[in-house]
């Protein structure tokens, strides 16, 4: 189902579509591809929505910054400096988290209204990305399709196609508090990564190039254990890169009993505990799980590439699972 959602200030509409399924309701919005609310039952079988965001446009607009929800390009995370080399250029990108490029630039994918088309159990959000485009190279066809599985797991499945070489990483920027939006820190939740490693970030939270061990860290989510605060780390998939959704992490909320799985095709998980939310949110509200390449792999030839080719087609999916514990 389709509404009208509200309209931008040059007239653009803005649509929210509504995905029901096996009990679970997802509203994704046309302006930056945005998981408005996902509500879900605990373990007595009240739903409630597990999504931070907003009730209108005007929210979204007047906190632009957090991402909530957003779907995250050209490059989610960051790019030291602003700038990476390709085939011998050199390309600039805004520093909009001085000295470094975050999430795509100053009007990246998550501040564009997307064209929408309903398919199977879901609905496919596109548009095309010109050639320079927050300075990044190559006219880029991108899409990302919503849909929900037979129980009830959101699915986020991305593709591109780019007449010119460039670099892509796209993510989903949902904040999760599985207590219900608005109930409070998500810091007790139970979390549980997939990772033995992670990526040792510098004071600009670039990475440095190292791989470290999380065993005996803070880092250490091996084994299910409360989250805290503090964390906007990438952790290192044991996987590494597979051509379908592999199961990554989970995230429990004992009071209500829900579970939140994650799966995905991609090599790292960016764990973001939204210490630095402000209002109408206080720090610790949510908690980003993002899955993605690794931060500045433009500039690092040791991680997982990014690059995009003319012939090639960039593929990643994640899937979101929403179940309960007693």
């Amino acid at each position: 189902m389709s509404e009208l959602f509200g309209t931008l200030s040059d007239g653009t509409p803005v649509h929210r579509w509504t995905l029901e399924r096996a009990g679970v309701r997802v509203r994704v919005l046309t302006y930056g591809g945005i998981v408005q609310s996902a509500e879900v039952p605990d373990r007595d079988g009240r739903a409630v929505d597990v999504v931070l965001g907003f009730g209108d446009l005007a929210g979204y607009l007047a906190h632009p910054e957090p991402y909530f929800g957003a779907l995250v390009g050209r490059y989610a995370n960051r790019i030291a400096g602003g700038r990476f080399p390709l085939d011998g250029l050199t390309y600039h990108l805004a520093q909009n988290n001085a000295p470094n490029s975050l999430h795509g630039g100053e009007f990246g994918f998550d501040k564009r209204v997307w064209d929408a088309e309903p398919v199977a159990d879901g609905v496919r959000l596109s548009r095309v990305s010109p050639h320079g485009e927050e300075g990044f190279p190559g006219r880029l066809e991108v899409s990302a399709t919503y849909t929900l599985d037979e129980d009830g797991a959101l699915r986020i499945a991305y593709e591109a196609v780019t007449d010119a070489p460039t670099v892509l990483n796209l993510t989903n920027h949902t904040y999760w508090n599985l207590g219900g939006s608005g109930s409070g820190n998500a810091g007790g939740h139970e979390l549980r990564i997939c990772a033995s490693r992670l990526t040792p970030v510098d004071g600009d939270l670039i990475p440095t190039g190292e791989f470290a061990s999380v065993e005996g860290t803070r880092f250490d989510f091996r084994q299910a254990r409360k989250v805290g605060a503090g964390y906007d780390h990438n952790f290192v998939l044991d996987k590494g890169v597979t051509e379908t959704a592999v199961e990554i992490a989970e995230l429990h909320d004992p009071a209500s009993g829900r579970v939140l799985s994650v799966a995905s095709t991609e090599p790292g998980l960016q764990l973001y505990t939204a210490d630095h939310l402000g209002e109408p949110f206080a720090p610790g509200d949510g908690i980003a799980l993002e899955t993605q390449h690794f931060p500045d792999s433009p500039n690092r030839p040791e991680f997982p590439s990014t690059q995009l080719r003319p012939g090639g087609v960039y593929r990643s999916e994640t899937v979101f699972g929403f179940g309960v514990r007693g």
